[in-house]
């Protein structure tokens, strides 16, 4: 803000035109701490019956614009707050110069009653450049014009070379609408970005490419970096970001997206409604909640439902994407998505999409607009060590008429294990995989293949099969140590034998109502070495051995 020229550190942050988050004194002894000098902290008022000419350090000497408040360097510990309930016009700027202290952190908000709003155009709304030691809280932000065209409505950006990570940044209680991004963090260097950035109790909605949106330099999986490290994103609720219809040279619309980042958490969020004015052309498509270029990813406890697609790809809920390792989805619940409710994907043969983990989750009538890629769909050129397990997977045919089947296992994959989960349908394939995989590549045990209508169908490669003895003898699946493994019993859904979910209070209809699922799981830890969690995705504590899906009987 200070000595700066009103917008140029946020016309430094723009968004890249391809997408690819208490100080303590310490006594020892018994003796006291050793007292030290700590700066004054400041806090400064914007109002509007204020007046620039004010000092700006009451409410009733509250300066009047924020174009007066960029003319004020912002020292670590002090505090700008807006009226609650007012609306003003520009943007908040934090650069290189100003904050910078994770232990007393610059705070930006509102005071007063509710929340102040503020409104760009053409610029952020608030825009942290090359530094951190930021709190951001209770603001609403909508953009307009340029601001929907280009920019963030909370901007993050680390430009300065050998800068490192930029240390603490938290944003809680806002709502952000009419960017091209709700939030995005960015760094262009090699581990020059942000690191423990928290989102928390966010709405981002009606913005263009994204809610939400980390990225950073292209990824080398000779020698991996990270622009940013440790985010965590809690109670985001990112929608109606309907994407750019005139984009054709990239995804757009997307719900919440993690590139370039190592370490982050996804948990209690959701994605819904994204992406329905996407381009039709466009190479890829979005998705609801997402990573790419990342290592040590969770995404937990989330929902992820009718996300879109204006093209003939993606549209999913959940997805790992390009270069994502040692990462994990789990507990989280998809439905009526264009594309599948869960994928792991990568285009690359470089041995950088690899131990990943999907498991617990719930999946129903997803592949609504593209039924091939099935409800949970593995594909690609070269997906390394990812287990596939405890799922519950329902597929039935959209309303054209379209079918897929419950598993998509596509060529270019290696070391996956696809165990304990619960694929049921309606007759459609219950799974379907690519000419040439063999157990070398994928490997499938102890699952559950149920046909509610219509004959039971499994097709592999070339081959369609109609009962599970016939396929697992021509293809070595479904046995252990030479044994037949693996069930086609009715899971005595609540719901139905294919429940309708249209809400995430309807996931308990996909938690069986009888025994048979219970208990008939592999123990995966001692033969496979495969941590099957502790609890189902209800939170009830799982037993050895686990049942076949993602819940428990109801009653247990």
């Amino acid at each position: 803000m200070r000595g700066s020229t009103p917008g140029a550190a946020v016309r430094r942050s723009v968004i890249p035109g391809c997408l690819a988050v208490v100080s303590a004194l310490i006594a020892t002894g018994g003796c006291a701490a050793t007292p030290h000098y700590a700066p004054k902290a400041t806090t400064y008022y914007v109002a509007l019956r204020g007046d620039d000419g004010n000092d700006g350090t009451a409410p009733g000497r509250a300066w009047r614009s924020l174009a007066r408040a960029e003319r004020t360097g912002l020292e670590p510990g002090d505090r700008l707050l807006l009226e609650g309930g007012a609306r003003f016009e520009g943007t908040v700027t934090v650069d290189g110069t100003e904050a910078g202290s994770a232990d007393r952190p610059v705070v930006i908000g509102s005071y007063g009653q509710g929340r102040a709003e503020i409104e760009a155009e053409d610029a952020p709304g608030v825009s942290v450049h090359n530094t951190a030691g930021v709190e951001i809280h209770d603001l609403t932000l909508s953009g307009d014009g340029g601001a929907y065209r280009r920019y963030g409505g909370i901007s993050l950006y680390n430009d300065r070379a050998g800068s490192g990570r930029l240390d603490g940044v938290t944003v809680s209680d806002v709502t952000v609408s009419g960017f091209r991004v709700g939030i995005t963090v960015g760094g262009i260097g090699r581990g020059d970005g942000f690191k423990d950035v928290t989102v928390d109790r966010a709405r981002l909605h009606g913005n263009k490419d994204a809610g939400l949106l980390t990225y950073g330099p292209a990824f080398d999986p000779a020698r991996p970096a990270w622009s940013h490290e440790d985010v965590e994103l809690t109670n985001v609720e990112a929608y109606r970001n309907k994407g750019d219809p005139e984009a054709t040279d990239r995804h757009s619309g997307n719900g919440i997206v993690l590139g370039a980042v190592r370490g982050a958490v996804v948990r209690g969020s959701s994605a819904h409604d994204n992406g329905a004015d996407s381009a039709r052309t466009a190479p890829s498509g979005p998705v609801g909640i997402w990573a790419y270029d990342a290592t040590g990813v969770v995404l937990e406890r989330n929902t992820a439902y009718r996300n879109h697609t204006g093209s003939d790809v993606d549209g999913a809920g959940f997805g790992f994407d390009e270069n994502v390792s040692h990462s994990t989805i789990q507990y989280n619940l998809a439905f009526h998505n264009d594309g599948p409710g869960f994928y792991a994907y990568t285009r690359r043969v470089n041995g950088a999409h690899t131990d990943n983990t999907i498991r617990y989750n719930l999946t129903a009538d997803d592949g609504r607009k593209l039924p091939r890629f099935g409800g949970l769909s593995v594909y690609g050129h070269d997906v390394r060590n990812l287990r596939i397990l405890q799922n519950t997977v329902v597929m039935t045919a959209t309303g054209n008429g379209g079918s897929g089947p419950a598993l998509r296992l596509m060529d270019g994959q290696s070391g996956v294990t696809v165990r304990n989960n619960n694929f049921v349908t309606d007759g459609s394939p219950l799974a379907v995989a690519d000419e040439g995989l063999t157990t070398r590549n994928v490997v499938l045990q102890g699952n559950n293949y149920r046909a509610q209508q219509g004959r039971w169908t499994l097709q592999w490669g070339e081959r369609t099969f109609h009962g599970r003895t016939a396929w697992s003898r021509a293809t070595g699946q479904e046995q252990r140590d030479g044994r037949p493994v693996g069930l086609t019993v009715d899971p005595c859904f609540p719901g139905g034998g294919l429940p309708v979910v249209d809400s995430p209070d309807d996931a308990h209809l996909l938690a069986p109502d009888c025994p048979s699922l219970a208990d008939n799981g592999l123990d995966l830890k001692e033969p496979f070495g495969t941590d099957a969690g502790t609890v189902d995705y209800f939170g009830r504590t799982v037993g050895t051995p686990p049942p076949v899906g993602a819940a428990l009987p109801r009653g247990d």
